[in-house]
């Protein structure tokens, strides 16, 4: 049921909407002008999703849906209508241990003040396939959407490639096999 409602109070219109948010479903009444972004932290306290320039430039708001990587904060919510979200929050096992890509992220120093790390995990979980294996020039391309003051660069770069390396094979850090 996708029902635009008017508030009584002020002309803002709201629409239920009814997604998949790491695996849960999920029904949310979203203002329509509100950005994914703000559904996902303010409505699901999902704080890996960032807000940082509100303008789809940084990438630190990046989450994945239906398998590709999206800037949430200029996604609007109400497009997320039967949409699959993920943000790094789903990425963690179930006893909360990190995926292969957020502990090549942590053994590479990867993370310094850690506001882009999300962001650069989620973009590089949307196109890490197992047997894929990029250039450094393809990696830099396919991470060059995402904006970081800290590292230089470099360790995200290694953390990628690490992980990248480890899934063309068939196994992750712990053994498992990759998601």
């Amino acid at each position: 049921m996708n029902t635009i409602m008017n508030s009584p109070s002020d002309e803002r219109q709201y629409k239920i909407i009814h997604c998949t948010i790491n695996g849960r479903e999920r029904t949310a009444v979203v203002d329509v002008r509100a950005s994914l972004t703000d559904l996902l932290r303010n409505d699901y306290s999902l704080t890996s999703v960032k807000k940082g320039c509100e303008v789809g430039e940084c990438g630190a708001c990046a989450v994945i849906i239906d398998g590709e990587c999206y800037n949430s904060c200029i996604y609007l919510a109400i497009w997320a209508d039967g949409k699959e979200i993920t943000t790094v929050e789903g990425l963690t096992g179930p006893e909360g241990e990190l995926s292969d890509l957020q502990q090549a992220f942590v053994d590479e120093t990867a993370v310094q003040c850690g506001f882009c790390t999300p962001g650069f995990i989620m973009e590089a979980e949307s196109f890490l396939k197992p047997g894929v294996i990029y250039t450094d020039a393809e990696l830099r391309r396919l991470l060059s959407g995402h904006l970081c003051r800290c590292t230089g660069y470099e360790n995200i770069l290694n953390a990628v490639r690490k992980t990248m390396y480890r899934r063309a094979e068939g196994k992750t850090e712990a053994g498992k096999q990759p998601v």
